[in-house]
């Protein structure tokens, strides 16, 4: 074990070791935001890699349609065998990052019981804006503070591109939770 990992460092150290493989072209990694989860942790979107995701945008303070689509992220991951579960990873982004601070994001989490696959983010509002677009989303803020937006549930494979989307919202769409399954079989 020694030899080998003197031999990578050794690699390393020349440049010999391979670059990581490039983004594919339509992933929405490629997008250069940078996120802040619930725990106060900053990255960049890209460190997302690596794992079939779930993503959607929401906002804290929304009372109807949100707090629907974080059940039906919860029903989706529920219908897949335990071993498929632990390989998904769901990300929620705030529409409302003025609000959706690291704090205002660990309640809704908290009072949502949601596990460490779920990942609550905000960005900057330039950022917000760009990723919404990016993933087909729409927003506007209302005059009272809330949000008039699209609701998706979006599937991520390991490199962001996105393989599935589906706007039943409420209740499973056996159409969407099979993509998520040929998406985790693929790995």
């Amino acid at each position: 074990m020694k030899r080998l990992l003197l031999a990578l460092c050794l690699l390393l150290l020349a440049g010999q070791l391979p670059a990581a493989t490039p983004l594919p072209g339509d992933s929405v990694y490629q997008l250069d935001a940078r996120l802040t989860d619930q725990d106060g942790h900053q990255w960049p979107l890209a460190a997302r890699r690596g794992r079939v995701q779930l993503v959607t945008m929401f906002y804290t303070s929304c009372t109807m349609v949100c707090p629907m689509i974080v059940d039906t992220l919860r029903l989706t991951r529920k219908a897949l065998d335990e071993p498929a579960r632990e390989r998904l990873d769901v990300l929620a982004v705030s529409f409302d990052p003025a609000r959706d601070d690291p704090a205002a994001l660990r309640r809704y989490a908290g009072q949502r019981q949601l596990d460490a696959h779920w990942t609550l983010a905000r960005a900057e509002p330039q950022d917000t804006r760009r990723l919404a677009a990016l993933l087909g989303l729409q927003y506007r803020q209302l005059p009272d503070g809330d949000f008039n937006h699209s609701s998706q549930l979006i599937l991520l494979d390991a490199d962001g591109r996105i393989l599935a989307r589906t706007t039943v919202i409420g209740r499973l769409d056996p159409a969407f939770v099979d993509a998520v399954r040929k998406a985790l079989a693929k790995g």
